[in-house]
C-alpha cells in the first residue's frame, strides 16, 4: 500500500509492489515472493523473508520497514481471552483481542486510536479520537494476532477501539486485503468478517453502496432517542428511526442479516418493556440481537443483576428470532474494550 510519502508492505498489491521494485532497479518477480510472505505465510518481518537476497532484505528494511508496530503487553483474561496492547510507530497504542470458543477463534480488531463517538459507558473513547489507523496498521493488528494464536482466525470482528465507518477508506482497503485470494490477500470469506458501527448513518450508506457480503453489527443500546441520548453524545448520534432505515438499506444491498448489539446498563436501558420493543425491531428487520452486560469503567454505570439480564433477554425473545447474551469473558483489563490502553495511559501520566 503506497501512502503519500511512504510505501507500507501490509496491504500492498503485487502490481504496486512490482512497480515499486522496478523503480528501484530490483527484479519484478520478487514482488510475488514478497506477497507470498505477506499473505500466504503471514510474515510481515522483512528480515525473515529468507528466500530473498540479503541486499533486497536490507533495501526493504531501509525503505519499507515492517512491522511498524509491536506488542507491548499480552494479558490473559477469563474465558481464555487474550488482549494484545500494541504500540504503533508514533508511540500511540491500540488493542486487539483474541476470543476463543469451541472449534473457532475470533479476532477483535480496532480501527482508530481512540474513538470520536465517546459512548459514556465505554473506555475506548474516554479521551476522544487521536487519529485513524492506516490500512497497514489494521493489518498489522491481524498479523500480531496470528503470531499469538499460531494460525489464521475463523472470524474477525471490527468491534475494538474506534468507529470503523468513520475510517471507511482504510477499513475498506483492509477488508479487501483480508478477503482477497491467497497471494494477494488472506483469503478469508467476507461472511466471516463483521464490521461494527455505533449507528453512523452516512457510513452505513457507504457500506450499503459497496454491496459486499460482509456482516454489519449496529450498537443500538436503546430503542428510543431519549434513552440513547443518555448514552451517546450528540455529535455522533443519529435518531433511532434513521438508523433502522439505514439497517434495512444495508440488508437489502448485501443480503446479510443485521446484528443489533445492545449493552445492558442497570436501570437505564434494561427494562423488559424496552426488551420487547427491541425484539419487535429485530423481527421487523429479520435481525439478530446480541445482548452484552455492561462492563463498568468508572463507576458511573452498573451491570444489571443476573435476574434483570434474564428478564430482558426473555422479553426480547418474545419477538426476536435469535437473541443471545454474550458470554462474559471477564471484566478484567484483558476483556473490556479500551481499558488496557486506558490503564497504560494513566500509569504513564503518574
Amino acid at each position: 500500500m503506497i501512502g503519500n510519502d511512504n510505501l507500507y508492505l501490509p496491504g500492498i498489491t503485487p502490481a504496486e509492489l512490482k512497480e515499486f521494485l522496478q523503480q528501484h532497479g530490483e527484479k519484478s518477480f520478487r514482488a510475488q515472493q514478497i506477497c507470498s510472505w505477506l499473505y500466504d505465510k503471514c510474515e510481515f518481518d522483512t528480515a525473515a523473508m529468507n528466500n530473498l537476497p540479503l541486499s533486497l532484505r536490507e533495501f526493504l528494511r531501509n525503505n519499507t520497514p515492517s512491522p511498524r508496530s509491536c506488542v507491548v503487553e499480552n494479558v490473559p483474561g477469563s474465558g481464555g481471552t487474550a488482549k494484545l496492547l500494541i504500540k504503533l510507530d508514533d508511540g500511540e497504542m491500540i488493542e486487539m483481542v483474541l476470543i476463543p470458543a469451541p472449534e473457532r477463534m475470533t479476532f477483535c480488531l480496532s480501527t482508530q486510536v481512540g474513538c470520536p463517538v465517546r459512548c459514556r459507558f465505554c473506555a475506548s473513547g474516554a479521551q476522544g479520537l487521536i487519529r485513524n489507523l492506516r490500512c497497514d496498521e489494521i493489518l498489522e493488528e491481524f498479523y500480531h494476532g496470528v503470531k499469538a494464536h499460531g494460525a489464521l482466525p475463523d472470524n474477525i470482528v471490527f468491534m475494538g477501539i474506534g468507529e470503523g465507518l468513520l475510517n471507511w477508506k482504510n477499513l475498506k482497503r483492509a477488508l479487501e486485503v483480508l478477503s482477497a485470494p491467497t497471494g494477494e490477500g488472506f483469503g478469508m470469506s467476507p461472511r466471516r468478517i463483521t464490521v461494527s458501527t455505533s449507528g453512523y448513518v452516512p457510513g452505513m450508506d457507504e457500506f450499503a453502496a459497496w454491496g459486499k457480503p460482509y456482516n454489519l453489527a449496529v450498537s443500538l443500546h436503546a430503542v428510543d432517542d431519549d434513552v440513547r441520548s443518555k448514552l451517546i453524545p450528540d455529535h455522533c448520534r443519529y435518531p433511532v428511526k434513521e438508523i433502522i432505515a439505514a439497517c434495512q438499506r444495508c440488508s437489502d444491498a448485501n443480503g446479510r442479516m443485521i446484528t443489533f448489539e445492545y449493552t445492558l446498563i442497570d436501570r437505564i436501558n434494561d427494562d423488559p418493556a424496552m426488551g420487547r420493543e427491541l425484539g419487535k425491531l429485530a423481527r421487523r428487520l429479520h435481525a439478530k440481537v446480541n445482548l452484552i452486560a455492561c462492563n463498568p469503567v468508572d463507576g458511573t454505570f452498573a451491570r444489571p443483576s443476573d435476574k434483570r439480564l434474564q428478564e430482558f433477554q426473555d422479553a426480547v425473545g418474545e419477538f426476536a428470532g435469535t437473541v443471545t447474551m454474550r458470554i462474559e469473558k471477564g471484566s478484567s483489563a484483558a476483556s473490556a474494550c479500551g481499558q488496557l490502553r486506558l490503564h497504560r495511559q494513566q500509569k504513564n501520566q503518574k
